[in-house]
């Protein structure tokens, strides 16, 4: 197994208050509908386990799963890490943030996410790999921001 591991920031003004934007984003559900190949989400406490569909990475199909424990900052911020549950191996990983902060026409939003995946692929193939990773959370980043604004029934400012 190699680890291969793709990053991603954005941050965009949503015409929309931090408190609508904050009840989609700590509801597990909605975040699970309006990320594109998650299957689902189950929370358990501070807990969240993520569950994808079928993603192909050079030829290798893999399902990826895997447990963030979230910390929440009302209405300012939303941290997660990868904490597998203990005496559990999970091959994929997310660390990252959202961030919301006021604007003059709505609401601040930023986010960073690094991903990780362990793949039975040589290192040698980590320029290829890194690279489709990167397309899949662009494609990722842009069908959930197009759903969340959707959502919220709202532009950017």
């Amino acid at each position: 197994m190699t680890r291969f591991s793709a990053s991603t920031e954005a941050t965009a003004v949503v015409k929309a208050t931090r408190q609508e934007i904050w009840d989609l984003l700590v509801d597990p559900d909605a975040i699970a509908e309006m990320t594109p190949f998650v299957k689902r989400i189950t929370a358990d406490g501070d807990h969240w386990r993520w569950e994808m569909s079928g993603l192909e990475v050079l030829g290798k199909n893999v399902s990826p799963a895997f447990t963030e424990k979230m910390t929440f900052t009302d209405l300012e911020r939303i941290e997660f890490r990868h904490d597998p549950p203990e005496g559990t191996t999970e091959r994929s990983a997310v660390e990252g943030w959202y961030e919301l902060s006021d604007a003059d026409e709505g609401t601040h939003l930023a986010t960073n996410l690094e991903i990780t995946l362990d793949l039975p692929l040589p290192k040698v193939s980590s320029k290829a790999v890194t690279a489709t990773m990167s397309g899949v959370i662009e494609k990722m980043g842009d069908r959930f921001s197009k759903n969340l604004l959707d959502r919220l029934g709202t532009t950017e400012a």
